[in-house]
């Protein structure tokens, strides 16, 4: 079973602020995939994760973790 990761990136929302656009602030990771969205909807099981000694390769130090990734809704 593949864990889906989800979190929110900071630079995103900032530079959002800076230039008034409104690109997707959520990126979603599976199986060696992102997918960036504004919105997304969970059913089931996940976690909340904060690791600052081990981040993920992108930097975030906490995100969630999707146990089944057909609950996950994009948008």
């Amino acid at each position: 079973m593949a864990i889906t990761r989800i979190h929110v990136n900071q630079h995103v929302i900032r530079a959002n602020a800076k230039s008034g656009e409104r690109d997707p602030v959520f990126t979603v990771k599976n199986r060696g995939t992102n997918t960036y969205a504004n919105s997304v909807e969970i059913e089931g099981r996940m976690r909340l994760v904060y690791s600052p000694d081990k981040p993920l390769s992108c930097g975030a130090k906490v995100w969630i973790e999707v146990m089944d990734e057909q609950n996950i809704v994009l948008k």
